[in-house]
């Protein structure tokens, strides 16, 4: 059944793609970005592991006989699995069994460890991600310009598109973060505090349940806050910690790497990996990960920033905004396969993320707040582009692809083409 006040979300054709394709469909993300919404929306019956009222006999049947918890209309949707990881084999099974597609959605806020499940679940049960509501869904962006299309249709025309977000909708849309939560309220201030109860649920409860190992949620926090501080950078983990060891006496390496982990667990934490193409020494890329979270608002609410004092500091929301553009693109380009890096060299030439499609097709982009950069993230882009044609000419053995696309996402106004060739786009514009 429709709900009155559902937002359609880019995931819902993906969902429904694989239901199609496979025996069972698991959509894992973090917690609170709808996973169990747009689940239910394609489900005949539901089971929610998590129901305080029911969730110790269905334990008691999970160890007993988990199939009995398959038992319903089918697509079943299963809610928080994680909670009895055996769901996974029983699930993975029944699908063997019945060789039906469409059977089952599993929904979960957490990565399981593989050594408690027997089976990968290949071929049977397909994994896909969600995450928090791009600014398209959340009708913020106009969508008038389709990363898709700009993709597959060379003479795609978006010179002259305008975007609707102004500098200050656009930081107050990056505080609030693309929790679909927030859009049910309508008071501004309501609408600030899911994030910052997010974070507070994360340290408190959900960094200790994850792995069931009690964590203390002030380190938590610091951690948080340390991640914040240097949020799409290149920072070292070591630097991190002894920014968090100067606060909290006594940390070991150790403990800090298992919080973190314990954060990637959780899809709060979303480092962005690097590429390394073969265009120059292996000695100066640089290779480590940049540090992100899965939503912008992660990191606004662990600094205690607010939507006035980051129009007072733009330098640090330029930080904020290329974290907000990572969660669009990876949001949009999921029906594509795609998957985000970054380049950087030790000469400082820089694409802030490289977009590489399924089918080899990739697209370098810059994130530019302000239309002052935007000449610097072009140049950028044009040298890349001229470094790797380059090498194709002197080693045509082994041919790199050219990008077949180079853009530069903005907080501005207008899109437009270059004449070099370079797309400058509105995150306010942009859609899937």
């Amino acid at each position: 059944m429709e709900e009155l006040n559902y937002l359609k979300r880019i995931a819902d054709r993906t969902l429904d793609l694989r239901l199609e394709t496979f025996g069972a469909v698991q959509i894992a993300g973090p917690k609170w970005c709808g996973k169990t919404t747009t689940a239910e929306r394609r489900a005949e019956s539901v089971i929610k592991l998590q129901d305080p009222d029911r969730r110790d006999g269905y334990l008691a049947t999970a160890r007993i006989k988990p199939s009995l918890l398959l038992q319903g209309a089918t697509p079943r949707l299963i809610d928080e699995w994680q909670v009895a990881p055996v769901i996974w084999d029983a699930v993975r099974h029944a699908v063997d069994e019945r060789r039906k597609k469409g059977l089952f959605i599993l929904t979960g806020s957490t990565v399981i460890d593989d050594n408690e499940i027997m089976h990968t679940g290949t071929g049977r049960i397909s994994k896909m991600a969600m995450y928090p509501m791009s600014l398209f869904e959340s009708l913020e962006s106009n969508g008038m310009v389709s990363l898709h299309r700009l993709f597959s249709d060379r003479k795609y025309d978006i010179d002259g598109v305008t975007s609707d977000l102004s500098i200050e909708k656009l930081i107050f849309a990056a505080c609030r973060g693309g929790w679909p939560a927030s859009l049910d309220v309508i008071n501004n201030e309501a609408k600030l505090l899911i994030a910052k109860d997010y974070v507070n649920v994360i340290c408190n409860e959900d960094i200790s349940r994850v792995d069931k190992t009690r964590r203390n949620p002030s380190l938590a926090r610091l951690i948080l806050r340390s991640y914040a501080r240097n949020i799409c950078t290149l920072a070292k983990k070591s630097s991190m910690y002894n920014d968090v060891k100067q606060e909290m006496e006594g940390l070991s390496m150790p403990t800090f790497n298992d919080y973190v982990d314990a954060l990637e667990k959780l899809f709060v934490i979303d480092d962005i990996e690097a590429w390394s193409p073969a265009i120059r020494s292996k000695t100066v890329i640089r290779t480590g990960k940049k540090r992100c979270f899965v939503d912008p608002s992660i990191a606004v609410a662990t600094l205690g920033a607010s939507p006035e004092s980051l129009e007072m500091d733009l330098n640090t929301f330029g930080f904020i905004f290329e974290c907000l553009c990572f969660r669009d693109l990876r949001v949009y380009s999921q029906a594509l396969g795609g998957r985000l890096s970054y380049y950087h060299d030790r000469y400082g030439l820089e694409a802030d993320a490289v977009l590489h499609l399924d089918d080899g097709r990739f697209a370098l982009i810059e994130c530019k707040l302000g239309s002052r950069d935007i000449e610097d993230g072009a140049k950028h882009l044009i040298e890349i582009k001229r470094l790797i044609a380059e090498k194709n000419q002197t080693d045509k053995s082994s041919r790199l692809r050219e990008p077949d696309l180079l853009i530069v996402l903005t907080g501005g106004e207008m899109a437009y083409t270059r004449d070099d060739g370079v797309k400058v786009i509105p995150i306010g514009c942009l859609r899937d």
